[in-house]
């Protein structure tokens, strides 16, 4: 998993920010960046409750806050040491809910910062994407590497009860998301498809991507109906109706390698791509890109508060804003 590969480059490249020369600074008219503490590694980002950005940091095993104006207000530590928080997203009781991918747990922050912890069952099931469920529940991916413990997905009640459903051997659960259906949907790595689970828990759905070894990792609905997905091997973001036709959209750039996905309040999809871009695609598969930083590692992305595209740059330990407007 490139979580280990993200930790190392997160070490070699301390002192990076301030190393940069200004011709290599992000584009004012385009592009904000803000800095996190060095050695913090942030992953997944989504918007708070109420109008702050929230962000895992995997180096340093905490829960960060920053305003829409840069300023990190807040760094709270995990109980649990080394847990590698990963994914992260707002609960519909108001909370924060994110997942502890090392020590098979999941979290709870509140916005004044407590944290509360719940256990899954015996092994390291590598709980990783989460998501809010139609249900009021939330819902989150797991890989399940550990030696007799499969892959699956999780859900878990705003009062901390967990079910967990497994999914075929072959699986591997990244990412999920909430579809305009009433299901739950998931990136599966392992059997290159995009799967549908019911509120339930039932697979309804296993839809073969086109591309073979397409490596689909984040997935989000968008405003046509549809859900869209990111093909990191596949070098292609991939279309999904929730009948499960497939149409994949090749990404600009040659190795862009694109990570996560979200919609954005303008109406698009926004991606990431590893390589230091960032890209959108309108609903009709119309798509362009640009340079956030080069070698950075673009990481998770989310549609902030304040209406514009959020990320995480896991490489380089800082969090970038994209005004929303033409790329």
């Amino acid at each position: 998993m490139r979580l280990f590969t993200l930790l190392a480059g997160s070490l070699l490249a301390v002192g990076f920010l301030q190393g940069m020369t200004a011709s290599s600074a992000l584009a004012a008219s385009r592009y904000r960046e803000f800095p996190v503490p060095p050695y913090s590694t942030p992953v997944a980002i989504t918007a708070g409750p109420e109008g702050d950005l929230w962000f895992t940091e995997v180096s340093s095993n905490m829960i960060g806050r920053m305003t829409t104006g840069g300023a990190v207000t807040g760094e709270f530590s995990i109980p649990t040491k080394d847990s590698s928080p990963f994914g992260i997203v707002t609960g519909p009781d108001g909370n924060l809910w994110f997942t502890e991918w090392y020590r098979n747990k999941i979290g709870r922050i509140t916005p004044a910062g407590h944290i509360t912890e719940y256990p899954l069952d015996s092994g390291l099931r590598f709980p990783n994407g989460i998501t809010a469920g139609p249900d009021g529940n939330i819902w989150f991916a797991e890989g399940g590497y550990d030696q007799g413990v499969g892959p699956g997905i999780g859900r878990i009640s705003p009062a901390g009860v967990i079910t967990q459903f497994g999914v075929p051997a072959s699986s591997r659960p990244t990412d999920i998301a909430a579809g305009p259906d009433g299901n739950l949907w998931f990136t599966d790595g392992g059997a290159n498809q995009i799967v549908r689970m019911s509120p339930a828990g039932f697979v309804t759905g296993e839809f073969s991507i086109p591309t073979a070894v397409a490596t689909p990792e984040g997935i989000t609905s968008g405003s046509d109906g549809d859900l869209w997905f990111a093909e990191f091997d596949g070098n292609k973001i991939g279309r999904i109706t929730t009948a499960g036709a497939i149409t994949e959209f090749p990404v600009l750039t040659v190795n862009g390698r694109p990570q996560r996905i979200s919609a954005g309040y303008d109406g698009n999809i926004w991606f990431t791509e590893s390589i230091g871009k960032l890209g959108r695609i309108t609903p009709d598969g119309t798509m362009c890109e640009s340079a956030a930083r080069l070698g950075t590692d673009l990481n998770q992305i989310t549609a902030g508060p304040d209406g514009n595209i959020w990320f995480t740059e896991s490489i380089g330990d800082a969090i970038g804003e994209r005004r929303v407007g033409s790329l």
